[in-house]
């Protein structure tokens, strides 16, 4: 009933959520978007930056598959330059990793009270962040110290100036439910992109404003059958 009055009072139907599409069996991540494992999962488009002004240098394609026990995201992310942290860790958590070059997702299950969502973060290096996020908390900001036990890999093709990443989040850290067909997730994805006086940020679904923590604005996350 909840995600009934979601998708009413935000003007969006069901089946234009993005889908991720089940797998049966859990795989160890896999980077390159024709692998096996993505290659029949259309994705996403990222091509704006936050207050919506369209950045085609910076395309992102984002899939995503499930399991029982885990969701799974893969990112191909265009770029003009890289800002990267000089000593990266890719064994322990790294907090503010956003004042670098990532890929976020924002996700949450909670459509009654959507200031509750949690934050997943990954580097072009493989260092990685996971928060659990409550905006109605006065210090949202420590939930970086919250542990989703999720996997991150990532590489650059230096080259063609493209970075991908995937990552494993087990299911259960976001969702009280089971992961079944036909469930709803409130989701963004977004980048940091660029050294700090050229920084770029891109949205899925722009915020419009100077942050990507507003709730409202999310889209939609279908798990499916197919």
């Amino acid at each position: 009933m909840l995600c009934r009055l979601f998708l009413l009072a935000f003007g969006v139907a069901q089946p234009d959520a993005f889908v991720s599409h089940f797998a049966q069996h859990d795989v160890a991540l896999q980077l390159d978007p024709s692998a096996s494992f993505w290659r029949d999962t259309p994705p996403v488009l990222v091509t704006t930056d936050n207050l919506g002004k369209p950045e085609p240098e910076y395309r992102t394609e984002v899939r995503s598959r499930w399991t029982a026990e885990n969701l799974y995201f893969q990112f191909t992310c265009h770029y003009r330059e890289l800002y990267l942290h000089p000593n990266p860790s890719r064994t322990t958590e790294t907090n503010e990793l956003w004042d670098w070059d990532v890929a976020e997702v924002f996700i949450g299950s909670d459509f009654k009270n959507i200031r509750h969502y949690r934050e997943f973060e990954m580097s072009p290096q493989g260092e990685w962040v996971d928060l659990d996020i409550d905006r109605s908390r006065p210090h949202p900001e420590d939930g970086w110290k919250w542990n989703s036990g999720f996997e991150v890999k990532a590489s650059i093709d230096a080259k063609n100036k493209i970075w991908y990443g995937a990552m494993r989040i087990p299911y259960g850290s976001i969702d009280s439910r089971a992961a079944i067909a036909g469930n709803l997730l409130r989701v963004n994805f977004y980048r940091q992109q660029g050294p700090v006086a050229r920084r770029v940020e891109i949205a899925w679904r722009p915020t419009m404003q100077e942050t990507f923590h507003v709730p409202e604005r999310f889209g939609l996350l279908r798990l499916d059958r197919r």
